[in-house]
């Protein structure tokens, strides 16, 4: 990968195959392996959001001198997912199947948007303004999302 969108839009996807076995293995009522799945989900997104917390916007912040702008749109919208993925977690714990369904509904919708939103705007912003140092930022990004358990099917 030579771009942040494509390494980061790989790594969105990567979240959503987690995110798609835990809601089909809930909705056949397949309690384990929905919270199996759902935990690597959640571990998936939490590098996910690290990797761009501790890496990429404090570069992007730095280069373009914009603190309070996408970057803490993104980090405001992570707080509001992890909030909606424990949330869902404690559906599971109780085998919630109605609630679980509420929760990754509404969770499904705010990655879409959010995804949508880093896809088209922040991480081409990104291309352009960290061109200098991609090589190096690059790397550690890969290296904070590519420690992500296999699924376990």
């Amino acid at each position: 990968m030579n771009s942040f969108k494509d390494l980061m839009l790989a790594d969105h996807r990567r979240c959503d195959v987690f995110f798609a076995s835990a809601e089909q293995a809930a909705a056949a009522q397949e309690w384990d392996r929905a919270k199996a799945s759902f935990c690597a989900f959640q571990r998936a997104m939490e590098q996910h959001f690290s990797a761009e917390e501790q890496v990429l916007f404090p570069a992007f912040e730095h280069a373009t001198g914009m603190t309070m702008g996408p970057t803490q749109v993104m980090r405001d919208e992570h707080v509001q997912m992890n909030q909606l993925m424990a949330a869902a977690q404690q559906s599971l714990g109780v085998r919630d199947g109605e609630d679980f369904s509420g929760n990754t509904e509404t969770l499904l919708i705010m990655m879409q948007q959010h995804n949508m939103k880093e896809e088209q705007v922040l991480y081409p912003m990104c291309d352009a303004h960290l061109s200098d140092q991609a090589a190096s930022l690059l790397a550690q990004l890969s290296a904070q999302i590519g420690t992500a358990p296999a699924l376990q099917a």
